[in-house]
């Protein structure tokens, strides 16, 4: 019976060449452009509702008729579309069976926290906010990670998402992404690295991040690390203490501040900290397992954005007065 239908439906907007005119002629919309949610589960004629349903001035039984006779119906794909001026109902029909979708994009910043990516998540008001009222701990549970610190674990890009799709999917590939990037650094290391586990990798290269300002300073910068990492030095680097200062940092680094000890306070505790302080990009990671070969120990910036390398503190501390103190 409901074959039936649809072939008499069909008949009639066929006669005279209606169909092939109807077919071509663009959807009359409620707006500049129609935004379509198509849950799961949806029967072809419960999309045909949906799309009358959000603003398009058309026969629900028309559309659905055109749906079946396609032979296409069940190819519809379930999604968020945004249905522009213009759209006819064949380019619909097209857009919903290759599940065109419309996309939005989010950048996860290299040298963020963990913080800061949580905070652009929230901003995001397409994305559903999964993860709002979850821990750190409950978040990382979801994600596979059980017991695993957030920070620095997101690899820094930009993500496409659909609107409506849940910030923890996001979370995900990001979190996949950074996986595949520290695995295959860690696969290319130095034979003398310092570094016992890809995880140490990742947190050397969080601190290369915050330190690099200019990227051709970078695997020096990293070198340091390494050979202070040798010969058990302290690391003594001002990003780990503002990270373990966290909200009371004000943005002005005290003396006494490089004396409060934290579990990231690198002027009071040796080695690594036990966890990364931000996002590091390939070239970070990169320049973590691969530092350059120098004798340099010392670094200071120079106000341009590079950094003054010494092998000596007798050199360093000439470099700190002429390029910190003007001296």
């Amino acid at each position: 019976m409901r074959r039936l239908l649809v072939l008499i439906v069909l008949v009639v907007i066929a006669s005279g060449g209606a169909a092939f005119w109807w077919l071509h002629q663009p959807l009359v919309l409620g707006g500049d452009a129609l935004e379509l949610a198509i849950e799961p589960g949806t029967t072809p004629r419960g999309v045909a509702r949906d799309v009358v349903a959000a603003g398009a001035q058309t026969d629900a039984r028309l559309l659905y008729a055109w749906f079946r006779f396609s032979g296409q119906d069940r190819a519809i794909k379930a999604g968020n579309y945004e249905i522009p001026s213009g759209t006819t109902p064949r380019s619909l029909l097209q857009k919903l069976v290759r599940g065109e979708e419309s996309l939005r994009a989010i950048t996860l910043v290299e040298g963020w926290n963990w913080r800061q990516v949580r905070q652009a998540l929230a901003r995001e008001d397409q994305l559903k906010r999964d993860s709002t009222n979850l821990t750190d701990e409950a978040l990382m549970a979801q994600l596979g990670r059980p017991g695993v610190h957030p920070e620095g674990r997101f690899f820094p890009d930009t993500y496409t998402y659909a609107k409506g799709s849940s910030d923890i999917a996001l979370l995900r590939r990001a979190l996949h992404s950074m996986d595949r990037r520290l695995e295959a650094a860690w696969a290319q290391r130095a034979a003398d690295t310092p570094l016992k586990s890809a995880d140490e990798a990742l947190i050397l290269a969080s601190i290369v991040e915050k330190e690099t300002g200019r990227a051709s300073d970078r695997a020096q910068i990293a070198g340091v690390f390494a050979n202070r990492l040798r010969i058990g030095m302290l690391l003594q680097t001002d990003p780990t203490v503002i990270y373990g200062l966290g909200d009371k940092f004000d943005g002005n680094l005290r003396r006494r501040d490089l004396q409060t000890d934290t579990p990231w306070n690198t002027y009071t505790r040796g080695g690594l900290p036990p966890t990364p302080i931000s996002m590091p990009g390939k070239a970070s990671l990169v320049a973590a397992v691969q530092p350059e070969a120098t004798r340099a120990l010392y670094f200071v910036a120079k106000g341009d954005g590079t950094s003054h390398f010494s092998a000596s503190l007798e050199e360093h501390n000439r470099a700190v007065n002429r390029y910190q103190r003007g001296q």
